[in-house]
């Protein structure tokens, strides 16, 4: 378990070494990755934390690799997180060092650091690799901080390694695949799964920059094989099919692609039911946290299925519960989910209360997540507890379903859901549209009516405010305490 990318090894001195990342025209290959980051690490070991400055470029790579090399926690940074926000996470992890491009201009909250400009050109070809355990912690990832100050998830070398293996067996993912992105990589998902991913199967990265339909369909027709995105991705993949009919364009690259996989969000079902039918190619959902990584995913041989996120993965046991902590016996009510496994952080950096408010006596992980389980072990998420489980008439409504099928209306662009306080309901259920046509929206009770056809009458908005645009953080996730939830 000393390597967590075992492709990395022996691959100094090789001249036909295979590409390992692109940026650009900036290119990687596996013997160029591994004596840089060998020469980096040699200069942080031994260093309590490190924090790496996490532009989208081949610098981050290798500062995140030199750190796991050397067996150094890694703190990555958003480049664009806001000064006072920046400087608590600074001084809760207390990194000695930060790594960052040589141009990077970086702010204030950094300046009593020790500042190291990594160099991708740099060569070494001797590193003595520290023995680690499989509970060293690899990385400290900071939530979003939706209810206080963000908390730093320690992520061990066993929780990283325990998800991408899984992966693997669900997505038959080997070396052979060329991943394709343009996530960012101070998260979970761009980070861990974008790159590490690749990195511990032998495969190679392309990462776009910055995301546009053209440099999708470039980067699939000339050797990608896998696409990982956000459904704000999608969704903006899904409205330019309309306008690249015919061979050699966005729909054959799609098409050609062996795997398309959704995270991070919900992805609405009107989308995938879009690119479904313009690519005759599904995409495949999987649901996973900061503190948990990955827990569940559609396997590659398997039927997607438009809102779910597959069954569990292998080594993850998931349940569902009440809320006073019951485990539900019929799986096809509403309940939260639960998960335990090797996939799971060990704890919230100095947050010993938050860490075990976390957990369950018998060690599960409580998300926070609301779902339902098909009987084939498919899991349909219906939101998250605090912000899109609606209880309203003695009925318990995932906000997830309303908000599909309010995309199912030929006049609405973009649609959240939320519920607030009503004296006769307990909760009334409030939609959130962004129409196409904002002159001519489509009303109150025409909405209410299309809700109502296809699901149920008590699901119905009562309230529809309109919006020009809903509130999305970088990963496309709607921002709902921005709609006053």
């Amino acid at each position: 378990m000393t390597s967590l990318l075992p492709a990395l090894r022996g691959a100094s001195g090789r001249t036909d070494s295979p590409e390992a990342v692109r940026f650009g025209e900036h290119v990687l290959t596996y013997a160029q990755l591994d004596e840089a980051s060998a020469s980096l690490a040699a200069r942080i070991s031994g260093a309590g934390r490190v924090a790496v400055w996490a532009t989208a470029t081949p610098e981050t790579v290798v500062a995140v690799v030199a750190a796991l090399r050397a067996g150094v926690p890694a703190v990555p940074l958003n480049p664009k997180t806001g000064e006072r926000e920046l400087a608590h996470i600074v001084a809760d992890s207390a990194p000695s060092t930060v790594l960052a491009r040589a141009d990077d201009v970086l702010p204030p909250a950094l300046g009593g650091l020790e500042r190291l400009d990594v160099d991708t050109a740099a060569r070494s070809r001797e590193i003595d690799l520290p023995e680690l355990s499989v509970e060293s912690p690899a990385l400290i990832v900071y939530t979003s901080g939706t209810t206080g100050p963000p908390k730093g998830a320690v992520l061990p070398r066993r929780a990283i390694a325990a998800t991408l293996d899984a992966l693997e067996d669900a997505w038959g993912w080997t070396g052979e695949d060329v991943l394709v992105h343009a996530l960012p990589l101070f998260h979970v998902h761009g980070l861990i799964l974008g790159v590490l991913g690749p990195l511990r199967r032998g495969g190679s990265v392309r990462h776009l920059g910055r995301f546009t339909a053209e440099g999708v369909a470039r980067e699939l027709l000339s050797g990608g094989t896998m696409l990982f995105g956000v459904p704000t991705m999608y969704h903006r993949l899904a409205g330019a099919l309309e306008g690249h009919a015919g061979p050699g364009t966005l729909a054959k690259a799609l098409a050609g692609a062996r795997l398309l996989v959704s995270g991070s969000a919900a992805l609405p079902v009107h989308d995938q039911e879009r690119i479904a039918a313009a690519t005759g190619r599904g995409v495949i959902e999987r649901y996973g946290m900061t503190e948990t990584l990955m827990n569940t995913g559609v396997r590659a041989d398997g039927a997607p299925r438009a809102g779910t996120v597959g069954a569990p993965l292998p080594g993850v046991e998931l349940r569902l519960v009440e809320e006073d902590g019951t485990v539900l016996q019929d799986m096809a009510s509403i309940g939260e989910i639960q998960v335990r496994g090797p996939n799971l952080f060990t704890g919230y950096l100095n947050r010993p209360d938050a860490t075990a408010a976390a957990f369950t006596e018998d060690g599960f992980f409580r998300t926070g997540d609301m779902a339902t389980v098909d009987p084939d072990g498919y899991v349909r998420i219906v939101g998250r507890k605090a912000t899109d489980l609606i209880k309203s008439g003695g009925y318990k409504i995932g906000a997830g379903e309303i908000e599909n099928a309010l995309l199912d209306h030929p006049g609405v662009r973009e649609a959240a859901v939320t519920g607030e306080p009503d004296v006769d309901l307990g909760e009334r259920i409030v939609a959130w549209v962004v129409p196409y046509d904002p002159g001519s929206p489509p009303g109150e009770q025409e909405l209410a009516d299309h809700v109502a056809g296809l699901l149920a009458p008590h699901k119905r908005p009562r309230v529809v405010r309109y919006l020009d645009v809903l509130p999305r953080n970088e990963l496309g996730k709607i921002m709902k305490r921005s709609l006053g939830v």
